[in-house]
């Protein structure tokens, strides 16, 4: 299914652009013949002239092909504030002085030079702006979109074949738009095609969230074309294409968090959500657990919460394989992490424990 839909929009969209192109060819023949024609011309020559024009339109929309809409819409706005600060600069009280209007072709010159100028710099100010600077500009102009919640997202491999996401988008947590590389498809396609089990299993796990992904009504799946060089790595071609949309990315690798970051990327790490959403446990908290193996001393039992946290609880292995209401007594820190020790609820040594304040 998910390679179905990858195939679908990777042809659609550029079949459909390739028709604007040849219909925008075409009208604008049309128009250099009519134009030709009313000035007493051969039909063929402003055909010709048409097709230049237009070929030459499409030549730079191909090679901007990287500029995303709202980076465009960006340099438009800081062209505008350039212009707008060029106006008034020229028409301060030196450049209409006597002196100056008696060299109109210089004071021409330099008021030309002073609109390309300021032009430039406020479009490339622009482009370096983030949304906050522009909401400074703007107070009161917002997007749904702006919110935290639903700001548009690039995801890879890593977090795809980590399962979790498809969950964390039906609880609420994320929502909105998900942008995947084509390449991110490719690479979980390969994975599930694998000879090796694991791999594979990690393969269609991935492809799997893609699909439930694409199925949720909470999320839209964008599938992107690839952007940057061929030889640049995939977490770096990433972090280009979360600068390019302007979207934040989602991860569980650390390091590729770490980097995000320091290029200016936002960037969710869902480690640490899931660390942020552990239980803060107490001493004479109750908690209901299934015990799943024995402990390390004689006659411990272990269970585990849904958060992984392991619990040991003491005189407990003969109840094991059953679910069992227990008593927090005391943690231990060690090199794993925090380790919670627990007393059986209905145990005598329970009911008469004073239960000790937290060790940890």
């Amino acid at each position: 299914m998910v390679r179905d839909l990858m195939e679908r929009k990777t042809l659609a969209r550029p079949a459909l652009m390739h028709v604007i192109r040849l219909a925008f060819v075409l009208v604008s023949m049309s128009l250099g013949a009519s134009i030709s024609v009313g000035y007493g011309n051969a039909w063929a020559t402003g055909s010709l002239w048409g097709a230049f024009l237009a070929a030459l339109f499409v030549g730079i929309e191909l090679g901007l092909r990287d500029l995303t809409f709202r980076r465009f819409s960006h340099a438009t706005v800081g062209l505008l504030v350039g212009l707008t600060g060029a106006w008034l600069v020229s028409g301060i009280g030196f450049f209409r002085t006597k002196g100056l209007q008696e060299f109109q072709e210089a004071r021409s010159t330099f008021e030309l030079i002073i609109y390309l100028g300021l032009g430039f710099l406020g479009m490339m100010l622009a482009l370096r702006a983030n949304r906050e600077e522009f909401s400074l500009l703007i107070p009161y102009v917002r997007f749904r979109q702006d919110g935290i919640r639903d700001q548009p997202s690039v995801i890879g491999v890593d977090v795809l074949v980590d399962g979790r996401l498809p969950k964390v988008c039906a609880s609420g947590f994320l929502g909105g738009t998900f942008h995947v590389p084509r390449e991110v498809i490719e690479e979980l396609q390969e994975q599930a095609e694998s000879e090796n089990g694991l791999v594979a299993e990690r393969g269609r796990r991935g492809l799997e969230c893609l699909e439930q992904m694409r199925q949720s009504q909470r999320t839209e799946l964008v599938i992107q074309e690839p952007i940057g060089p061929a030889e640049q790595p995939a977490e770096m071609k990433l972090i280009t294409l979360a600068r390019g949309i302007g979207a934040r990315m989602v991860t569980i690798d650390a390091n590729l968090q770490r980097t995000a970051r320091l290029q200016g990327v936002m960037a969710l790490n869902l480690e640490e959500l899931a660390i942020a959403l552990r239980p803060m446990l107490m001493a004479g908290d109750e908690l209901n657990i299934t015990l799943t193996k024995e402990g390390k001393d004689a006659d411990q039992a272990v269970g585990f919460l849904a958060d992984g946290t392991m619990i040991v609880v003491n005189e407990a292995r003969k109840k094991m394989g059953t679910s069992q209401d227990v008593v927090v007594i005391g943690f231990t820190k060690t090199s794993a992490g925090r380790l919670v020790f627990a007393e059986l609820k209905d145990s005598p040594r329970a009911k008469s424990l004073e239960l000790p304040g937290n060790n940890g």
